[in-house]
């Protein structure tokens, strides 16, 4: 596994990569989003402005990494790629109205809301959301089964049972003193499922066979969490100006957090764990370079900085 350091500049070869997974989906992004020949430029201006305002990419790079893996090209993830980050994208636009966290800066740019309106924003996520399973259907060069198959697994990762729920249990335990259990479980569902949705559409571009798929959800559930429990700590010991977004936002909402909840050395060891959980699940199917630049990204994610 790398050693973990405090920067992304020791991994050379996935710095590149990153680099050009930002850049590629990015314009794959400008050219599927609506403009202002669609039939309300006010709405295309805010889903633009949502979704292509920066950010890290980490679930569209997620999704390349492992369409190479199962021994696909960097094309054949495209469109998951895209589709990941759309709900990705839409989720942080309702996830910083004023109904659920409130906040007022996202990614060093005013919110969502802020930049247009409450109800542009609501319009915004609702339409990015749909937009992604739209592109699933028709967008790239897929089996009829492979999109019945992306649309599920990403429909099932997004909803009840995914992401939603945990956002859900995320309101519901504000104020609360949850189990680690209980935090656990919150954090797998609002930010897990999404990772490792974005790993199994990149799978089943490539047609990847079940034992690397299984391989892929098992690294997607641990590095998921740890994603979520880094993002705990940088909440506590970043600057608002290297987040991109308020710092203290977790306990400003009493929301309950691993550093909350055992403290700040015990969640980086939690997290370190969870990454070489990660990495050890790629073992059986590792195929040379391309496992290992899903193990770089699992030792980037807990070394990152914002």
């Amino acid at each position: 596994m790398p050693a973990v350091t405090d920067t992304a500049t020791d991994f050379q070869d996935l710095t590149r990569f990153m680099a050009d997974c930002r850049k590629r989906v990015e314009a794959r992004m400008a050219q599927l989003l609506p403009d202002h020949a669609s039939a309300s430029p006010r709405l295309a201006d805010a889903m633009r402005y949502a979704a292509l305002g920066g950010g890290k990419r980490i679930r569209p790079m997620l999704a390349y990494a492992a369409c190479l893996l199962a021994g696909g090209r960097m094309e054949d993830a495209d469109v998951p790629a895209v589709v990941i980050e759309l709900i990705h994208a839409y989720s942080l636009v309702h996830d910083d109205l004023p109904a659920m966290d409130d906040d007022d800066l996202r990614r060093g740019q005013p919110t969502c809301h802020i930049a247009f309106d409450e109800a542009t924003a609501i319009l915004a996520g609702d339409t990015l959301h749909t937009l992604a399973f739209e592109l699933l259907s028709v967008a790239g060069d897929y089996a009829d089964t492979q999109r019945v198959n992306m649309i599920r697994k990403l429909s099932q990762a997004a909803g009840a049972d995914g992401m939603a729920a945990g956002q859900m249990q995320d309101m519901q335990a504000n104020g609360q003193a949850l189990t680690l259990a209980a935090l656990e479980e919150i954090h797998y569902l609002k930010t897990g499922r999404l990772i490792t949705a974005a790993l199994t559409l990149g799978a089943l571009a490539a047609n990847a066979d079940a034992p690397t798929r299984e391989a892929l959800r098992r690294y997607g559930d641990a590095i998921g969490l740890a994603f979520q429990i880094q993002d705990d700590i940088l909440d506590v010991t970043a600057e608002t100006a290297a987040l991109g977004k308020p710092s203290g936002s977790d306990l400003r909402h009493a929301k309950s957090t691993f550093p909350g909840l055992i403290g700040i050395d015990a969640s980086r060891t939690r997290a370190a764990q969870l990454c070489q959980q990660a990495c050890a699940s790629l073992d059986d199917p590792a195929q040379g370079g391309n496992a290992s630049l899903l193990r770089d990204l699992a030792a980037y994610i807990i070394a990152r900085t914002h």
